[in-house]
């Protein structure tokens, strides 16, 4: 058996990073990969444990030189997975953890897509997501009606994912979630049949 991916998605507010570090504690041999962003660092947050911060300039290098799993522009600023540590990872036979949008879903899905199984997390309602933003109070309002036409957008795109979860119970949703994390690494694509198919059979 190898490791696998399991990809979540969904718009800013849908409780989606909560979840993911829930999941995390309850699976030890799982591995969250760290994206890259150009945006700046909010309070609170820290380089190299929320995201590698880092300027446009070497961002948009890595991408030539083809670092990244995926990577895109949102907000006016870069996101992107970088590819190294997540095959050094799948290597040793973990679960790699990405925090991925839409549009870096659809490349990852292109490049990893036997290794991946994908979630898009939603709210039951845009009502519910605006008062999620307006409570975390991090956003201007401007920057919320951003991320709420960007979450219209997203919503669009749920239909690609192999798993949709409605997050209005947390503990319901990481029950939901952490099922299809351990389902996932049980996935046929992942195994080498014909090998097991010899051991099984023992032939030599």
């Amino acid at each position: 058996m190898k490791g696998s991916i399991l990809v979540i998605s969904g718009p800013s507010g849908s409780g989606k990073s909560s979840l993911m570090q829930e999941l995390l504690k309850q699976i030890p041999d799982s591995y969250f990969s760290i994206s890259s962003t150009t945006r700046s660092i909010r309070e609170g947050e820290v380089d190299g444990v929320n995201y590698h911060f880092i300027s446009k300039t070497e961002f948009e290098n890595d991408i030539d030189a083809g670092f990244f799993l995926e990577w895109a522009k949102v907000h006016d600023n870069y996101y992107g997975t970088s590819l190294k540590p997540i095959l050094k990872e799948l290597h040793e036979g973990k679960l790699v953890v990405c925090d991925i949008d839409v549009q870096g879903h659809k490349i990852a899905r292109e490049k990893l897509g036997n290794f991946m199984t994908s979630v898009f997390i939603t709210t039951p309602h845009q009502k519910s997501l605006k008062e999620r933003l307006d409570k975390r109070g991090t956003d201007s309002d401007e920057v919320i009606q951003k991320r709420l036409l960007n979450a219209v957008s997203e919503m669009t795109r749920m239909r690609e994912y192999d798993y949709v979860l409605i997050n209005d119970d947390f503990d319901k949703t990481l029950m939901q979630l952490l099922c299809i994390a351990r389902a996932s690494r049980a996935k046929m694509t992942l195994m080498d049949s014909g090998e097991f198919l010899s051991q099984w059979a023992n032939i030599e």
